[in-house]
């Protein structure tokens, strides 16, 4: 294995240094997914380890993932593949949660400490949410509901993340990177652009209001954008009528327009990418020229014959000329 890779076992008061053969690959998404690392170890001398040891995994001098090993499959030559997670694996448990007047960064704090997960920086998200009950969810969709309604009454997009053994929360905005992808440093590419998935071009609120008896309706469109594509309605019933008609506002300022995704094969990897952090691509797709940030939902980092090559999942909505 390459000389720049470096992956420690800890079972107990042992710490391994397995034989890792070639083939690493380090996944992460841009939410409801752990980070994962997957890798072959050779069974050899003493090297003794259960699901549950902590597992370190180092690039260089970078430290990359932190989890545990959640699965180990042995063959009949004595290599065991390994697939370990990051704490956020756990937000996968499901739970019951009844909260007020908690910003999604104070509701992140609370979860991790009754889960006894370590946290980081947990940036302010400048949006408290008034009551809210979450009945039997996972962890991660209680989480992701808080994000949501922050973005849409903020729309700014915050990355919940773990960072070498440290949940974290940080604005998109702070995730950009100044790595250029283009034609040099992707080997090929797939694009699609769809109305299919998160457009709204018709977005209707509505508020039973129990001290007047009445039913409030709250509505905002694009009337070219429905010429264009028909109605694409996004619908909700609201807990509070405050702000209603601004929240209908910004909802359709925020999905009322085209989603872009553009999926890289095999380009030169930077272990800075995760999901979430935003890249500057530059690619002439044939009737459209991207020269802008995206963001990547999910990327996988492999790491073979010395070699780091990443293969990315990129989304983007506004920005792209043609």
């Amino acid at each position: 294995m390459s000389e720049n890779i470096e992956i420690l076992i800890q079972n107990g008061n042992t710490v391994y240094a397995p034989v890792v053969e070639e083939g690493v690959s380090w996944e992460t998404e841009r939410k409801g997914v752990p980070g994962k690392l997957t890798f072959k170890v050779v069974k050899e001398g003493e090297l003794s380890f259960f699901e549950g040891n902590p597992v370190r995994f180092s690039y260089g001098s970078t430290n990359v993932f932190y989890g545990f090993v959640f699965s180990k499959k042995r063959d009949k030559e004595k290599v065991i593949n390994v697939t370990c997670y990051d704490q956020l694996r756990y937000l996968k448990n499901k739970d019951t949660y009844v909260y007020k007047n908690k910003t999604a960064g104070d509701l992140v704090e609370m979860i991790a400490r009754d889960f006894l997960l370590n946290t980081g920086k947990i940036e302010y998200t400048g949006y408290t949410i008034g009551e809210r009950v979450e009945d039997n969810k996972t962890l991660f969709d209680i989480i992701q509901n808080a994000l949501d309604l922050t973005l849409q009454s903020t729309r700014e997009m915050y990355v919940l993340y773990d960072d070498f053994g440290k949940i974290c929360l940080k604005g998109l905005e702070r995730l950009k990177l100044g790595l250029v992808i283009d034609a040099e440093t992707g080997e090929n590419y797939d694009y699609t652009s769809s109305i299919d998935n998160e457009t709204y071009n018709k977005i209707k609120l509505i508020y039973d209001n129990k001290d007047t008896g009445k039913r409030e309706i709250y509505i905002t469109k694009d009337s070219n954008n429905i010429n264009n594509w028909g109605v694409l309605q996004y619908f909700e019933k609201l807990n509070s009528n405050e702000n209603a008609q601004a929240k209908a506002d910004a909802l359709l300022q925020l999905y009322n327009r085209k989603t872009r995704k553009l999926q890289i094969k095999n380009a030169i990897g930077d272990i800075r990418v995760r999901g979430g952090s935003s890249v500057i691509v530059q690619l002439d797709l044939g009737d459209l020229k991207v020269q802008n940030f995206m963001i990547v939902e999910k990327v996988k980092h492999n790491f073979k014959n010395g070699e780091h090559f990443m293969d990315l999942t990129l989304i983007g909505g506004d920005g792209f000329v043609s």
